[in-house]
């Protein structure tokens, strides 16, 4: 049944869109208007899929989420009906993208769907983890729980992706900087210092072996800038393309984890994300086919989900879980040996959460550790090149000088 966008106003005044379903355009309309919508437009999703809607506002951070989902899931413990509190918490909230988000999904419910199913339309602002969980747990009766655990989940990925970008973040800057200072000197100091240099000598002096493979190098580069320059942005539009794709990005990942040191950190955190993301759905009652089906979607990594979509067919041809995540390539054997403890004790949840604790503090150790060797490296490397520009630039202009003067 195609779906169709459409845009509304709000008991408040606010343009809201949303998203419905109907065999045509005027059975959306006649159901809309049925449910006392006042519609302004109305178009099939299809037409636009290319973009996405724009809505006001800054992008909602992991802050307001995980507060939007604690502040809900006390709000139901206690008693208060869903529409209300979803809109108690709509007013409250400051950002304006995440008060439209919150008044569609309200006016989706009171319309009759279900909460995942109305936060489905907003996959910008809930992830497939996030709505498969509260999915599971209205099906099981325990949405206040699960959005406890939920809030807990989001802080958690969250505090590991914080910390590796922040380790991550100088030794960016710092390449980048060289970089930039590496093309700036090429580009305009190396010329006026070779025609120095030309000027001193004359057209036969002899340099140095260094000196003449920076000054090509610097000739090089600001004879071709542009082809470089476009070379460069055309590479990464296509890589970035490329990676788009499943094969790209299945190969892209599949070469991360293949890298020496950050494949491991990477692993380690994918491990992290499964063993929090799975003990999350197990203890909310999810069966644990579909709870792989969702983890390996929410580890982002297609080589590991690849590999979790194979543990999932073996599981489901009446095979071990712990002893298929054992024999795993990219899962260490502890993880599987806690599986089968788990499974023998029924404490799987339990377990998996220790199991998570456990690799978050080692990628915690490990970013730690590297951070505190790529700095060092990078300053060297830095100091390197531009030992190895004046060296080129001052040795012969020395010599020259020297030179003429005798």
């Amino acid at each position: 049944m195609p779906q169709y966008s459409y845009t509304y106003v709000s008991a408040d005044g606010n343009k809201i869109t949303g998203l419905t379903s109907a065999k045509d355009r005027s059975a959306a309309l006649t159901v809309l208007r049925g449910q006392g919508v006042r519609v302004l437009g109305i178009r099939e999703a299809k037409a636009q899929a290319s973009h996405r809607f724009k809505l006001p506002g800054r992008k909602v951070g992991i802050k307001e989420l995980v507060v939007f989902t604690r502040e809900l899931s006390t709000m139901i413990d206690a008693g208060v009906p869903l529409p209300r509190s979803l809109a108690t918490l709509s007013d409250q909230t400051e950002n304006k993208k995440f008060k439209v988000v919150i008044e569609a999904v309200t006016h989706d419910i009171e319309s009759g769907l279900p909460l995942a199913d109305a936060m489905a339309k907003h996959q910008g602002t809930f992830s497939e983890v996030y709505i498969n969980m509260v999915r599971a747990g209205e099906a099981g009766g325990i949405l206040n729980d699960i959005l406890k655990r939920l809030a807990t989940q989001v802080e958690k990925d969250s505090a590991m992706r914080h910390k590796i970008r922040s380790a991550m973040a100088y030794p960016v800057v710092i390449l980048t900087v060289t970089i930039i200072a590496f093309f700036g000197i090429m580009m305009f100091i190396m010329p006026k210092i070779s025609k120095i240099i030309t000027d001193l000598g004359g057209p036969d002096a002899q340099l140095p072996i260094y000196t003449r493979v920076m000054i090509g190098t610097s000739e090089f580069i600001s004879s071709y800038a542009i082809f470089i320059i476009a070379a460069f942005v055309i590479t990464m539009v296509t890589f970035r393309r490329y990676i788009r794709t499943e094969k790209g990005r299945y190969r892209w990942h599949l070469f991360l984890l293949n890298m020496p040191i950050f494949g491991k950190i990477i692993a380690k955190v994918a491990v992290a994300r499964f063993s929090r993301t799975f003990a999350s759905l197990m203890g909310a009652g999810v069966s644990v086919l579909e709870a792989l089906d969702v983890t390996g979607k929410a580890v982002g990594n297609r080589v590991i989900q690849r590999e979790l979509d194979d543990v999932a067919k073996a599981v489901k041809n009446g095979q071990s879980l712990g002893k298929q995540l054992v024999e795993a390539s990219y899962f260490p054997p502890i993880v599987g040996q806690m599986m089968l403890v788990g499974e023998e004790t029924g404490k799987i949840d339990e377990i998996l959460v220790k199991v998570a604790d456990f690799y978050e503090q080692e990628v915690d150790a490990v970013i730690d550790s590297v951070a505190s060797i790529i700095e060092p490296i990078m300053i060297i490397l830095l100091g390197a090149i531009v030992g190895l520009i004046a060296a080129s630039v001052m040795g012969p202009i020395a010599g020259l000088s020297k030179n003429i003067g005798g």
